[in-house]
């Protein structure tokens, strides 16, 4: 069984302990994607939701857990991206007492998405984000709770402090839970790919994507994350992991090289392929190092998008200089 294949076997709801469940969204694939839910006292509170696509799997998650809709309090967004955030709207049509919690930049984008989707539209084009995303429902204004910096949700009696953490994007935020001593980073962590890892390590990327992408303020999210010892992190891309101090190491790493790679493009007429050449080299370069089991070609085509979406989102920075 192919390294792929054996994370796409895995089971789609997991119970990572403190009362932390990962639920698989399947965006994308499989392994890609997590809305990640929190119980304490019976009370709930999902992170990140995945597309409109996804409601239904966080519903049966819930179900699975014992819980129903009107158990769930909170429905958090590290930010708006439409893979942690598309189907925030319609998974609150069906929770009755829940309120959305998200950074105040990314408030008004809840309540009238059309912005949102556009600027996706821009990226993906419009045809794409319908096929891939659904349909983006509005969250009525007076059910939306901004959340910044030292920001402090109760679910239960479990306090969820909340940091201001751009570098990804200028909307996002990561939360700190006690109980696990661990934070759900949305992007600011990079992605993991569980079909490229070791026997007894994670393999991590960066995430530039359009159209915020700082990387100064990204290292400075970072380091404000280690600061605290986490025992864990827990990403939408994917789920959770343990070894924090190498993980935060490489990203660290790996954010200076991809900004050089991007400089040495800058100025060609063919910057954009010349730079997507250099990043897939790049990334393959280092999952064959990490040890990564998966034949080059299989690294490749699981690379691929964030290839494309990182290169857009350092000429996106480049640009801006």
């Amino acid at each position: 069984m192919s390294e792929q294949a054996r994370a796409q076997s895995m089971p789609d709801v997991v119970d990572l302990g403190h009362g932390i469940t990962a639920i698989d969204t399947h965006f994308q694939r499989p392994r890609f994607d997590a809305s990640h839910l929190i119980v304490e006292g019976g009370r709930a509170a999902f992170v990140d939701t995945g597309t409109t696509f996804s409601v239904p799997r966080l519903l049966g998650a819930l179900e699975g857990l014992g819980l129903a809709p009107g158990d769930v309090d909170h429905v958090i967004l590290t930010h708006v991206h439409l893979d942690h955030a598309g189907g925030a709207g319609e998974l609150m049509r069906h929770l009755p007492h829940a309120r959305l919690v998200v950074h105040p930049r990314g408030a008004r984008h809840m309540v009238d998405p059309s912005r949102l989707v556009a600027g996706a539209s821009a990226v993906y084009g419009a045809e794409v984000v319908r096929e891939t995303y659904g349909e983006i429902v509005p969250v009525p204004a007076e059910r939306v709770v901004e959340a910044g910096e030292g920001f402090v949700l109760h679910l239960g009696g479990r306090p969820l402090l909340f940091l201001d953490t751009p570098g990804h994007a200028r909307h996002h935020v990561c939360i700190w839970d006690e109980a696990s001593r661990s934070f759900f980073t949305g992007d600011t962590f990079g992605l993991c790919y569980p079909e490229l890892a070791s026997e007894d390590s994670a393999f991590i990327v960066p995430t530039t994507t359009p159209i915020q992408f700082d990387p100064a303020a990204l290292e400075a999210s970072v380091a404000r994350l280690r600061e605290r010892r986490p025992q864990a992190m827990i990403l939408t891309h994917y789920s959770r992991v343990t070894d924090v101090e190498r993980l935060a190491g490489e990203l660290v790493e790996q954010v200076h090289d991809m900004v050089r790679l991007a400089r040495t493009a800058h100025g060609h007429a063919d910057r954009h392929e010349r730079l997507t050449t250099a990043l897939g080299e790049y990334y393959l370069g280092r999952a064959v190092a990490h040890g990564a089991a998966a034949p080059a070609e299989e690294i490749q085509a699981l690379l691929a998008l964030d290839v494309e979406l990182n290169a857009q989102g350092l000429e996106v920075w480049l640009d801006a200089q």
